[in-house]
């Protein structure tokens, strides 16, 4: 038997999948700033900080990079209330995506600031600059040029992984899917049209980071 396709439904559903972007859109913005962020200082902290510090990253880093999201979602939202730590499950994803993210910026950002050119940060502390500002003013913006479509590509893959917090009932945009083919009962139009938001999203956000970068990096990337 043939089957018809049918999109009635998706005049009423355009509100639910909305929201459902909206949602994904609100935990990548969060997690690129936090991941960012951390990500930095990580990759400070493992060529520049004590012996201690350097090692407990690499641990952090390997035991992110070596297990499943999935499993560190899971972790976060259903192993923590067992010693007394509840978070609600927006504020799970958030934390479990922030921390996946930067275990594997922190290894692309450390890649940036070992190709800036050491000669640059002794000439800097030569001429009177304080370790910080060396790192912030001189070798901090010119590693993030070398890394910047890495980065790019990194926070999109973040975000195509972020499907996987409608485990925990984020109504992010794959949750929202998943309710609407239950109601509506078609799989296919559903996650096509779901395909087809992530794809826009997934595009959208590549080059509104590629057009923020140019301005803000002062360089042509892509």
């Amino acid at each position: 038997m043939g089957y018809s396709l049918d999109f009635g439904w998706l005049a009423d559903a355009t509100g639910a999948i909305a929201r459902g972007a909206a949602t994904t859109i609100l935990l990548i913005a969060v997690t690129t700033l936090a991941g960012t962020f951390l990500s930095i200082l990580g990759a400070a902290g493992r060529r520049n900080g004590p012996l201690l510090l350097k090692r407990a990253i690499g641990v952090y880093v390997e035991i992110i990079r070596n297990t499943p999201f999935l499993v560190q979602l899971f972790f976060i939202f259903f192993g923590l209330p067992s010693i007394g730590i509840r978070l609600d499950p927006v504020l799970a994803a958030m934390l479990a995506m922030t921390l996946n993210m930067a275990a594997y910026t922190i290894e692309i950002v450390g890649a940036g600031l070992d190709a800036v050119p050491r000669g640059q940060t002794e000439a800097a502390l030569a001429l009177g600059l304080r370790p910080r500002q060396v790192f912030v003013k001189i070798v901090l913006p010119q590693a993030l040029k070398v890394i910047f479509p890495a980065l790019t590509s990194q926070i999109v893959i973040m975000m195509l992984e972020s499907a996987v917090v409608s485990q925990i009932a984020v109504r992010e945009l794959t949750y929202e899917a998943d309710m609407l083919q239950a109601r509506t009962f078609r799989a296919f139009e559903t996650y096509f049209v779901v395909t087809m938001v992530y794809l826009v999203l997934s595009m959208g956000l590549r080059r509104l980071l590629v057009s923020g970068g140019r301005r803000a990096l002062g360089a042509r990337v892509s």
